[in-house]
């Protein structure tokens, strides 16, 4: 990669990562805040709050592509930015569970990741894009670690209602950073240049739907488990809050270390297809033993182990498929939709995984999240590899 391709990735992925810094953040900590707060003990409503972020994300995600598809990456970005502050300032100012939601589905209305994603692929050759999007699920892998780590700190020291104002804090400076230390990329072809062409005979193919499928799965299970995981390390493994950082931060980063090579070993030997199928079905495995073993503690730490390694692999691997197969001219519109089915897949997690929690079990969410990863798995077996320089 050229220094402004580095530049341009690196500050990205990072603007990126703080976007989700805002979901993972109170991940391992909101179900005991919750609990805390009125009506907090309805599984379901917890799993709404954390999980609205998500449906506000898939209700704009598609108009905000196609607005950095006409007026330009940055200004779509910072409006989004702005947004994001507005409504963790307004989460962590409220103090009933009603009022976080709402919170949080402002939060999510500054929905920019398409914006994001397609600046990256503006900004990067096709040989390298790979190792681009590889950024961001390095962000994105950071983000957790940083998340999982300091959020069970941060709550002894400042509380859910101050991480919220610490991440509407950094967006502010995401928005600086944005406008002056981000560098400009043109973009590969402007929407006005499409003529009269239906945006959905290239971008809702086949190919690229099995692609959103996938990031909707990865998504559902990832905030689903979360429902769970925190609350069974207190009651069934015996650990405390301020203690779990001692799981959460030797499981990241082990399974970073792990995913990291596997991924660059895809693109640069042409098996991407071959470690994108083992990791669905690592993740199938993964919930299986969730669900068999998760009120243990060697098997809940294991599960969360092979999670990590899996959920690191598709953040490289399916946004870089996507921003491959889509075409130029749509890449804006194209991670629009990738991104509103990622957001979907938040929502649902957490929404469905609440209610079943709620209404069945813990094993049950898990069990659940394995049947739908067994439909990835399926899915994953008709995507078709990419040519080594495929757009």
């Amino acid at each position: 990669m050229s220094a402004l391709e580095r530049r341009s990735s690196m500050t990205l992925a990072a603007i990126y990562g703080l976007r989700m810094l805002g979901l993972f953040l109170i991940l391992p900590v909101f179900a005991i805040y919750a609990s805390t707060l009125p009506g907090g003990g309805d599984h379901l409503r917890v799993g709404l709050a954390l999980g609205i972020y998500g449906m506000s994300q898939a209700a704009l995600q598609i108009p905000f592509g196609i607005a950095s598809d006409r007026f330009g990456r940055k200004p779509v970005m910072m409006f989004g930015m702005v947004i994001f502050a507005l409504g963790s300032f307004m989460a962590g100012t409220s103090h009933t569970l009603d009022g976080i939601i709402i919170g949080r589905a402002v939060q999510g209305a500054g929905a920019i990741s398409a914006a994001i994603s397609a600046m990256i692929a503006d900004s990067t050759r096709v040989e390298n894009r790979t190792k681009a999007m590889a950024l961001v699920g390095i962000s994105i892998g950071m983000s957790f670690i940083v998340s999982l780590v300091a959020g069970p700190l941060l709550y002894q020291v400042i509380g859910v209602p101050g991480m919220f104002v610490l991440t509407g804090i950094l967006a502010l400076v995401a928005i600086a950073v944005i406008k002056w230390v981000v560098p400009d990329a043109p973009m590969t072809v402007h929407a006005e240049e499409l003529g009269a062409s239906a945006p959905r005979d290239s971008v809702f193919t086949a190919a690229l739907l099995r692609l959103h499928f996938s990031i909707f799965v990865v998504n559902f299970t990832q905030v689903a488990m979360f429902v769970v995981v925190p609350l069974a390390l207190v009651h069934d493994a015996g650990i405390r809050v301020p203690h779990h950082w001692m799981v959460y931060l030797p499981v990241t980063v082990g399974s970073f270390i792990l995913a990291v090579p596997g991924i660059i070993w895809a693109e640069g030997r042409g098996y991407m297809r071959a470690v994108f199928i083992a990791s669905v079905a690592l993740m199938v495995l993964t919930m299986l033993g969730f669900a068999f073993g998760y009120a243990r503690p060697v098997p809940l730490i294991t599960a969360l182990f092979c999670f990590f390694v899996a959920f690191n692999v598709m953040s490289a691997l399916i946004p870089s498929l996507v921003s491959r197969t889509a075409p130029p001219a749509r890449k804006g519109l194209a991670l629009g939709v990738y991104t509103t089915a990622q957001s979907l897949g938040l929502f649902a997690g957490g929404a469905i995984g609440g209610w079943i929690a709620r209404s069945w079990s813990g094993e049950g969410v898990f069990l659940a999240c394995a049947a739908l990863s067994l439909v990835w798995l399926v899915v994953a077996l008709f995507i078709r590899p990419l040519p080594r320089h495929a757009n």
